[in-house]
């Protein structure tokens, strides 16, 4: 690949200047936060360069807790600043997402104008839950519908999952990364079909991670017992839904999962993402993208869309850099 190649949709970005503005006000302490929220400018263009990652689109990232309005959105207003200094030092190697918070309309609002109007951002990121409410709940429709008059892109990614009976977070002794980070973005997807979000708000553009979670394995039981779902999946709609959303390839496209991707989804809804830096680069390097460039089931023009062309056309704003 060569600079002007892959497009990496899902880069995880903790802006140190972030990390000193909430250290100092006691939001989080560093030593006690995970290892992928130590971003470094020069480890992100190594890991770039050795995949042959032309662009990474970063999804801003803010692990405090804040109870006032003002203060969270100081947290916004410092962190996407920080991202947009980040391109504009580097304009052809980053781009952002301005985050949207299931939780805080207004504050959503507002990160949606000072995020893209303002700064640059190319789309908006959100969760796909926030306290047990799922993307696309009733509570959401005001966002959304300010979002699709702007034919947003919304990049998703899970970050929590429901409590247990014994109040632990998914099953115990399992990172929720393995497991039920998918389960978390395959609910928030049947989600947006039952709720008729995707029909209400045919602009919006939803890219689901790690290869839509759960839900491209499992089309054909949705299909099946829609009608048992409330409100009720149209029966035969759930392919057509599924060709709706875009599906980024951070984790699961291996030789072994390709065939059921590629025969449930749009190969050109398919998308390259990295997970980086969770995914540690030695993974990207030896075993990720060796494997996505040496699948025999993608052909060269479906792993050209997958690598940079069909984010282009996603994200035609990467074409002007």
């Amino acid at each position: 690949m060569t600079l002007a190649g892959r497009i990496d949709v899902h880069h995880h970005f903790t802006a140190p200047a972030w990390l000193d503005w909430a250290e100092e006000r006691g939001v989080v302490h560093r030593e006690k936060l995970p290892w992928w929220t130590r971003w470094d400018l020069n480890a992100a263009l190594e890991i770039m360069d050795k995949t042959g990652i032309g662009t990474s689109v970063m999804t801003v990232a803010m692990l405090g807790r804040f109870r006032e309005r003002a203060e969270r959105q100081e947290s916004a207003r410092v962190a996407l600043g920080a991202a947009a200094e980040v391109v504009e030092a580097n304009p052809a190697r980053f781009a952002f997402f301005t985050p949207v918070f299931l939780d805080d309309l207004e504050l959503s609002s507002w990160s949606v104008r000072h995020g893209l109007d303002e700064l640059g951002a190319i789309g908006v990121s959100t969760r796909t839950s926030v306290n047990g409410v799922f993307l696309g709940d009733e509570s959401h429709d005001r966002l959304l519908r300010e979002l699709n008059e702007r034919s947003a892109v919304i990049s998703t990614h899970p970050m929590e999952v429901a409590a247990g009976k014994d109040g632990a977070e998914g099953l115990p002794g399992m990172p929720p990364f393995v497991c039920d980070f998918l389960l978390d973005t395959t609910r928030a997807a049947i989600n947006l079909i039952r709720n008729g979000t995707l029909d209400r708000y045919p602009n919006l553009s939803f890219i689901l991670p790690h290869g839509g979670g759960f839900l491209p394995y499992m089309a054909t039981r949705l299909d099946l017992f829609g009608g048992r779902i409330t409100p009720p999946i149209e029966p035969g709609r759930v392919r057509d839904y599924l060709h709706r959303f875009y599906f980024d390839t951070a984790g699961p496209m291996s030789p072994s999962a390709t065939p059921t991707l590629l025969a449930t989804v749009d190969p050109d809804r398919i998308l390259f993402g990295t997970d980086w830096p969770p995914t540690p680069a030695h993974v990207l390097v030896d075993s990720v993208t060796p494997a996505l460039d040496g699948d025999p089931l993608l052909s060269e023009r479906q792993l050209r869309g997958i690598n940079r062309e069909n984010a282009l056309r996603l994200l035609p704003g990467l074409a002007r850099r």
